[in-house]
């Protein structure tokens, strides 16, 4: 046996190359697949020697994109918010405005009349008390109203997105693995098999014409190769297109209603969620304008709802210190909203629903629209990765020339 082995020793190294070719095929694919999404940061020496992964170095101009493609395909801002009732939100708030109403009269008082609120009679504090409890589920419900006429100005989406993802590149990463889990497996295992066919080739013509050059070239042909057919069989052809009674058309194309599931779970339940949003409007770009639109409501209801107490403050304090009591209650308002709003977060997530909203929306997407929530992660500099596994490939041709054949 042994010596049948080395009689045929020859061969044992022209089978190794489609062998080689296979395992180059497939490393190519995985590195270049790591590439795309890691390390999230950079790692090296800026800006020649080092390298980070092209998602996460492009997360802003990637976030941009994928704004553009949700707001232009699967959602609408001012039909997310209008499914939102102000009254219903009000009503889960409810059970905090007793102690806001409370917390609200003393620390106006406090501030302004403290003497004179210190002597006040506790049936008239209450009688202020309740009057304000009263009037806040109205101010609250006013509040959203406004928010819902008004929402392109108090909410920038595109400024939430950019910075939820830029923030957290390992999220935008999530959204492409999870939805192209089973493409980027496919590129993986590519690389195996085509390496292999690639190899067959490679090996006849190095029986025939054994150049020192012929292995780093085809090794350079197969990394290149390798990732190039990958890539495009995940999304070509767009349009299903039959050829020998059998239909052809791109794997993720192919897998549409299960990627829409996922896609709308993700963006519903990590990105758009309900808390988010708020915090956006609260804090964000816009928050200026829905400030603006609190003390609005506030310095109305504050009017309102003083009663025995306007006045008292007006007569002791002057009209201008009145108007201060209505920037103590807005800011008050302003600081209390974001814990007090909290109960009313799975009502208003119910309400705009927006995990089937997008699935269907994602189903009902033609081929070409649909193809544009996977391929911008492959357009960002795909030469680049078809590159480094053509040098990887060229790589591993030259070791196979110098270890197996002892050539160079």
């Amino acid at each position: 046996m042994w010596q049948w082995i080395q009689m045929h020793a020859d061969l044992f190294l022209y089978l190794s190359i489609p062998i080689t070719s296979a395992i180059v095929g497939w490393i190519t694919n995985v590195v270049a697949l790591k590439m795309t999404f890691y390390p999230l940061e950079f790692i090296g020496i800026k800006p020649v020697f080092g390298w980070q992964g092209i998602i996460p170095s492009k997360a802003e101009k990637m976030s941009r994109i994928s704004v553009d493609l949700w707001t232009t395909k699967l959602i609408d801002v001012k039909e997310m918010f209008s499914r939102i009732k102000p009254e219903s939100i009000a009503d889960e708030m409810r059970p905090e405005f007793d102690r806001i109403a409370k917390e609200l009269m003393e620390e106006v008082m406090e501030d302004q009349i403290p003497l004179i609120w210190s002597k006040t009679p506790q049936h008239a504090k209450q009688l202020m008390y309740s009057r304000m409890s009263r009037d806040l589920p109205l101010i609250i419900s006013d509040i959203m109203q406004d928010v819902k006429d008004n929402i392109e100005d108090v909410f920038d989406l595109e400024a939430m997105i950019v910075k939820r993802l830029t923030s957290d590149k390992a999220m935008m990463n999530e959204i492409f693995l999870k939805c192209g889990a089973e493409e980027f497996k496919f590129i993986e295992r590519s690389g195996l098999y085509f390496g292999f066919a690639f190899g067959l080739i490679q090996m006849s013509i190095w029986w025939i014409f054994p150049a020192w050059w012929i292995l780093p070239l085809f090794g350079l042909l197969v990394g290149y190769g390798t990732n190039w057919l990958a890539l495009k069989l995940i999304f070509a052809p767009i349009e299903a297109k039959k050829f020998l009674g059998m239909t052809f058309q791109g794997l993720f194309i192919k897998r549409q209603p299960e990627v829409s599931v996922e896609y709308a779970r993700i963006l519903a339940h990590d990105i758009l969620t309900f808390d988010r949003i708020f915090a956006a409007i609260i804090n964000g770009p816009t928050k200026d304008k829905f400030v603006a639109l609190i003390q609005k409501h506030t310095h109305k209801a504050i009017d309102d709802s003083m009663g025995l107490g306007k006045p008292m403050i007006s007569l002791f304090g002057g009209q201008e210190n009145f108007q201060h009591i209505k920037e103590i209650a807005s800011r008050k308002v302003i600081r209390e909203l974001p814990k007090s709003v909290r109960p009313a977060f799975d009502y208003a997530e119910e309400s705009m629903d927006l995990e089937n909203v997008m699935r269907t929306r994602m189903l009902n997407l033609n081929p070409p629209e649909f193809v544009g929530f996977l391929r911008p992660v492959f357009q960002e500099d795909e030469l680049k990765l078809i590159l480094v596994g053509a040098f990887l490939g060229c790589a591993a041709g030259v070791a196979q020339l110098v270890f197996v054949f002892g050539g160079w």
